[in-house]
């Protein structure tokens, strides 16, 4: 048995036409527009699972891109996130025609009441026997917060300690509310489930107040896997108490190599190990069996990214095209902190300098355009050196992108014992990643609540 890291593959998604890769839907082929048909989710279910994928990482934003230009008028143009159907209503349909692929479900703590979600997401459990992960995220579009009634955008820290605490209530709601023989089934006694192994929780903190019990019984998993998407300090410190698989990424490898060290760090600080966080980044991958061949594609990539797009997704509080190209950005009167959320500025910038980039699809970090095995070494190196544990596939194509990379990559990857040949028929998602158990560590914070414990002592992510 190889001694080497293997691979989590995951395959990018969100259940729209445009999602990071604007402009790409005109492709010929490309799938993008049947997002609102189920034979598009359950194709690219089969395909996944038959390429070997361990999971579809399924985005999600509950808000328009409407800050850039002062409307959402760019973002509807071109697509981007709008319209924009619920990422978890697909999965029963991916499950249905799988065994084995998982699925990561991105939901907002901010805006919807714990008690429903931790009901759905176990209802989902269950429905794909252990299959299911959930990408912890907490909002970040202004029109998302006014979507919910609220005038403005919740502060960013202010968001993580709502959802420390919904946290909270879910741990209790997972692992605390129902015994694991609390369904007895007892034809002969007419007794279904005993009354005396299933207990309200009676949370009551800063942010919530839930009584319980929980609907649902014991899932496969009872807590999904739980992923995060960050790198600020604030969800630093989240992900190093919460989290088990943080997708996350930034300008360069060494900028990401210090988030991994960070995080990591957190998770001791929090009672756990270093390595019980895994980490995946998003990967830009084009393949063929030729580098030329390969080249060739992306360039046409290239020519359809749409700029606009971009400037849309990254929320810009400016139009730099409404400027001369040799403007300093400083001379704009734009707050280098309103920038906008993917791109820092020097104010000796010229505007076409600060531009120049959007659109281009050779910035993502993590990029492998060449044959087979140029890109299997690209994405070792990132695997041995940048200490990544896995990749977010980033579809340029559906379902090109994929299924390129499961004929030409996968081989490759599983010769040189990066990627396993078949799957485990009994594994849940959780034992696919971290190779055993079910359930949540015992050093996990959320574990302290099996068996009833400590359902009516105050967490300090709830004091007021």
């Amino acid at each position: 048995m190889s001694d080497k890291k293997r691979l989590i593959l995951n395959l990018f998604e969100m259940n729209c036409v445009s999602h990071i890769t604007h402009g790409l839907w005109r492709l010929p082929d490309n799938n993008r527009e049947r997002f609102n048909d189920i034979e598009y989710w359950t194709e690219l279910a089969r395909l996944l699972e038959a390429g070997g994928f361990d999971a579809v990482f399924l985005a999600d934003v509950v808000g328009t891109y409407d800050t850039f230009r002062g409307s959402a008028d760019t973002a509807i143009r071109q697509g981007l996130q709008i319209p924009n159907n619920d990422p978890a209503s697909v999965v029963p349909a991916m499950a249905a025609v799988t065994r084995h692929l998982g699925f990561g479900i991105t939901f907002s703590t901010t805006y919807e009441p714990p008690f429903a979600w931790a009901r759905r997401l176990s209802t989902l459990d269950h429905l794909t026997k252990g299959r299911v992960g959930w990408n912890i995220v907490t909002s970040y579009l202004p029109n998302a917060a006014r979507n919910f009634g609220h005038d403005g955008e919740v502060e960013h820290d202010l968001r993580f300690e709502i959802a420390d605490e919904y946290l909270d209530v879910l741990y209790k709601l997972w692992e605390g509310s129902w015994d694991e023989d609390a369904i007895l089934a007892d034809r002969a006694g007419n007794v279904f489930a005993d009354p005396a192994k299933i207990r309200p929780i009676h949370h009551k903190g800063r942010w919530f107040q839930v009584e319980g019990p929980h609907l649902p019984s014991p899932s496969r998993q009872r807590t999904p896997v739980l992923f995060t998407a960050t790198a600020s300090g604030a969800g630093t410190r989240f992900a190093g108490k919460h989290a088990e698989v943080v997708f996350t990424g930034g300008p360069d490898a060494a900028s990401l190599g210090r988030t991994i060290a960070g995080i990591r760090a957190a998770a001791v600080e929090a009672g756990r190990r270093a390595d019980d966080v895994r980490f995946v980044t998003m990967a830009g991958v084009v393949v063929a069996p030729t580098e030329a061949e390969a080249r060739a594609k992306f360039a046409r990539y290239q020519e359809l990214a749409s700029p606009d797009g971009y400037l849309a997704h990254a929320s810009l509080p400016w139009d730099p095209a409404a400027y001369p190209p040799e403007t300093k950005v400083g001379d704009v009167g734009i707050d280098s902190g309103r920038a906008g959320r993917f791109r820092a500025i020097d104010p000796e910038q010229t505007v076409g300098e600060f531009l120049a980039g959007f659109g281009d699809l050779s910035r993502q970090p993590l990029l492998a355009v060449g044959d087979p095995r140029q890109v299997a070494d690209e994405i070792e190196r990132w695997l041995d050196e940048v200490g990544i544990d896995g990749i977010n596939l980033l579809q340029y194509h559906s379902y090109d992108t994929a299924r390129d990379f499961i004929d030409l990559v996968v081989p490759v990857l599983r010769e040189r014992g990066r990627l396993r040949k078949e799957y485990d028929e009994r594994e849940t998602l959780r034992e696919r990643i971290f190779g055993a158990g079910d359930r949540l560590p015992e050093r996990h914070f959320g574990a302290r609540y099996r068996g009833g414990a400590h359902l009516t002592v105050e967490s300090p992510s709830v004091t007021p």
